[in-house]
């Protein structure tokens, strides 16, 4: 079993997604940041692993293997983190790989409409500049694009303006259902947690809806401290996590030191009558 104690941030991304660190950089700069447990958990993609892993134990860092998975749920994109998983499942990797496989096609019609609609021209190509993996390519690099051309000051004045829905580089994507999302987590041993409930713009009614299917599921955790929640939602949720009989995770979703809300490892803790969703580990 796993301390109170520690530092555990089991929610950041690295170059094999949408982050601008390679996984062995990312291991370095939680290290440097206190961390003890920490866990890469980049887009709908598990190939970094390896490279984490044994950074991490170069580091003697306890290593979480992990992954975030994209869902369409009520016409909502909403993230599903996976903890300890096996990232060789195979319904796990061909999944994913199923998820990842509109992306190009959605980037371009990305850059069609900042074209068409916001005058902005050729950001396929300057969103492909800050790609790491061409399999991903994300708002997150349409963002950073337009950051250097001067469109907006900062990555999240760009998803405000222009990437969110019903602003003009929106393009909406089919992604993974909560069933097959959930499926492949727990197929592959892990454990499914809802990533930063704070984001998502649902109702009472629906939210309530989505946290009983997903424990239904097998869905066994929510992040309650996370680096877009504000102070208060750090208790609401964790509120929520005990109303439904969530555990609490806690993750930076650190992608960049230049647009990061919160550096990976500097968290607060967990809220005391938070149950940790790692107390039951034991990691090696």
């Amino acid at each position: 079993m796993l301390s109170s104690e520690l530092n555990v941030d089991l929610h950041s991304h690295s170059t094999v997604s949408d982050g601008v660190l390679a996984p062995a950089q990312l291991a370095e700069r939680a290290k440097a940041n206190g961390v003890d447990v920490w866990a890469m958990t980049d887009h709908d993609e598990v190939r970094g692993i390896p490279e984490a892993r044994a950074a991490a134990h170069d580091l003697d860092m306890l290593y979480v293997p992990g992954v975030e998975v994209s869902i369409t749920w009520a016409g909502k994109t909403i993230h599903i983190v996976g903890l300890n998983i096996d990232e060789k499942n195979s319904d796990l990797v061909d999944g994913l790989a199923q998820t990842r496989s509109g992306r190009e096609r959605r980037a371009r019609d990305m850059a069609a409409e900042l074209a068409s609609r916001a005058g902005i021209q050729n950001s396929y190509e300057g969103a492909l500049k800050y790609v790491g993996n061409p399999d991903l390519i994300s708002r997150s690099h349409f963002a950073r694009y337009l950051v250097e051309i001067g469109v907006c000051a900062s990555v999240s004045e760009v998803f405000r303006h222009y990437l969110s829905d019903g602003k003009p580089g929106y393009v909406p994507h089919r992604w993974a259902t909560l069933t097959e999302a959930v499926g492949w987590i727990r197929g592959a041993g892990g454990v499914a947690v809802v990533a930063h409930p704070g984001r998502y713009d649902l109702s009472p009614l629906a939210f309530d809806a989505f946290f009983t299917e997903f424990k239904n599921l097998g869905g066994l955790a929510i992040e309650t401290v996370t680096g877009s929640h504000s102070v208060d939602q750090y208790d609401e949720y964790t509120k929520v996590a005990a109303h439904y009989g969530f555990l609490s995770s806690r993750g930076s979703d650190f992608h960049s030191p230049q647009d990061a809300e919160v550096d990976i490892g500097r968290l607060p803790t967990l809220p005391k009558m938070a149950r940790p969703v790692w107390e039951q580990w034991s990691l090696t």
